[in-house]
């Protein structure tokens, strides 16, 4: 019974060896192919690793830049703050000064301005000048024309006795002066406000003999027909205004002539 079998065994050791065989084989190769795969991970996950790592540093290579950068800027802001304060603070001591300079200046001016003045008011009061006084021009002394010019004040604010005073004190100091006629117009008409009437009327009539072409002339006649009138001498202010009218025809004092005559014929 048991020889036939044993014929067989040999074989199938044989087969069971080779199978054997080829799992070894089969095993190994899948080990190898597994040992492969993981060190390509590996070296994958290095790779991964470096590169993250690499970046990292950038990032915090960057970011150091960045702060030196910002800090850099901060102290170039601060300096540059510092700097305008002092420019604000050397424009506010130039403006300090200038104002300073500028009141020194006007100073300077008002003082040549006072000085010139005091000069032409020294030469006014010492050289005489050209005036002119109802269309005449003539030299005048400096005190002669502040004296007839405080006299006319003082009649135009209606001061008329002081006003008289004024004038006549006036002819008397400057018999020769060029405003002699006119200051005998204003004395008559101040003697005519105080009821003169006579010492009017010789004034009136010295200007008349001394400046008979005197720009006041025909009222000054005017003038000695109201005082005439005044004194209830009618036939004589009749023959004045005649003369008025004859000497000054186209004078306005002759036209008030007329209007007077016809109301006292």
């Amino acid at each position: 019974m048991s020889s036939p079998i044993r014929p067989r065994f040999p074989a199938f050791r044989a087969a069971l060896a080779t199978a054997l065989a080829a799992l070894c084989l089969l095993g190994s190769g899948a080990a190898s192919a597994a040992l492969f795969e993981d060190d390509e991970a590996r070296r994958a996950i290095l790779e991964l690793r470096q590169r993250v790592e690499a970046q990292r540093l950038a990032s915090e290579r960057d970011a150091e830049a960045q702060r030196q950068e910002i800090s850099q800027m901060r102290r170039s802001l601060l300096e540059l703050q510092t700097q305008i304060e002092t420019l604000r603070g050397d424009i506010a001591r130039m403006h300090g000064q200038n104002e300073q300079l500028l009141r020194e200046l006007a100073e300077v001016q008002r003082r040549q301005k006072d000085i010139a003045t005091g000069v032409d008011e020294r030469l006014r009061k010492v050289e005489p000048s050209r005036v002119s006084m109802d269309g005449k021009e003539f030299i005048a002394d400096p005190n002669e024309a502040r004296d007839f010019e405080a006299a006319l004040a003082i009649f135009r604010k209606g001061e008329f006795p002081q006003a008289q005073s004024s004038f006549a004190d006036f002819i008397k100091r400057y018999p020769q002066s060029g405003f002699r006629p006119t200051a005998l117009f204003w004395l008559g008409n101040s003697q005519y406000a105080n009821r003169d009437y006579r010492g009017a009327i010789a004034n009136f009539r010295a200007l008349l003999a001394q400046a008979p072409d005197h720009p006041r002339a025909a009222e000054a006649v005017l003038s000695i027909a109201n005082c005439q009138i005044e004194l209830k001498d009618m036939a004589g202010a009749r023959r004045t205004l005649d003369e008025l009218i004859k000497a000054y025809p186209q004078s306005e004092a002759a036209v008030a002539a007329r209007e007077r005559l016809s109301k006292i014929r």
